[in-house]
């Protein structure tokens, strides 16, 4: 299928929680491995990029969940280009299960920038040419997501970044503000729902040493959280979120 690339994952046990279900973290790593294949597939591997000062930075993105993949359930991601503009590209991707269902739709904003310069650079010519793109949504939702930061919480941590916080990019990896925020959820609708909707954007970075304050704010009659990650110390905004939880449809194992 011309435009388009796919993955196919198998479930390991370390990739479950409680539930035998793949963790909402560990699907964001397996849409990031599969755009890294894409990369890889037409000679701009990540490492290579690196090595010009250059790479991919997630500036946005939404991801919707029917269900999660259970263990050693074997998934396909399919992944392709909806649109560019001269520094960035729109990033879709569909997850099927085993019957070739969807399960899960992604969508990613993607920025290609200067590691030394930590700015926008525009997208080799070449690299448009190899993926080309196909005029397809997997996810109709706006990005960037039009969100507030909360200036009072209901939930409010400080987080050490640590040295394994850091990628290649040497700034906090963006797996890891998805586990921040998910450990600000309570731990009742831990319990009793999974991650249905995710949507946020990445205003700054957050390097290894840096102090964080985790925000997090339940709207009312709802399972809908809002989220933000600002700097300690100071004024500066570094993510934004919302996310919308179900009720769940298993229970730990041990408790059947």
């Amino acid at each position: 299928m011309k435009g388009y690339f796919e993955t196919q994952f198998n479930l390991w046990h370390f990739e479950m929680d409680k539930f035998g279900e793949a963790t909402p973290t560990v699907m964001l790593a397996l849409l990031e491995e599969t755009a890294a294949e894409h990369c890889l597939s037409i000679g701009y591997g990540l490492y290579d990029l690196i090595k010009q000062d250059i790479g991919w930075v997630l500036f946005s993105g939404a991801f919707k969940m029917e269900r999660y993949p259970r263990y050693k359930e074997k998934i396909v991601i399919r992944t392709w280009l909806s649109s560019y503009s001269a520094i960035r590209g729109f990033r879709e991707n569909l997850i099927f299960d085993e019957k070739g269902e969807i399960i899960g739709r992604a969508k990613g904003l993607w920025i290609f920038f200067n590691v030394k310069d930590r700015k926008p650079v525009p997208v080799f010519e070449e690299i448009k040419t190899r993926w080309d793109f196909i005029n397809e949504s997997a996810l109709q939702t706006i990005l960037p997501p039009k969100l507030n930061p909360l200036t009072r919480a209901g939930f409010n941590q400080e987080i050490l970044v640590r040295s394994s916080d850091v990628d290649i990019y040497q700034h906090a990896n963006n797996i890891r503000y998805l586990q921040w925020l998910i450990d600000s959820i309570p731990d009742e609708t831990l319990e009793e729902h999974s991650l249905h909707f995710i949507e946020g954007k990445f205003i700054s970075e957050i390097n290894s040493g840096d102090t964080v304050i985790m925000l997090t704010d339940k709207e009312k009659s709802s399972q809908t959280f809002n989220h933000t990650i600002k700097l300690k110390g100071s004024d500066r905004i570094c993510a934004v979120a919302r996310t919308r939880w179900k009720t769940r449809t298993q229970v730990p194992f041990g408790q059947f």
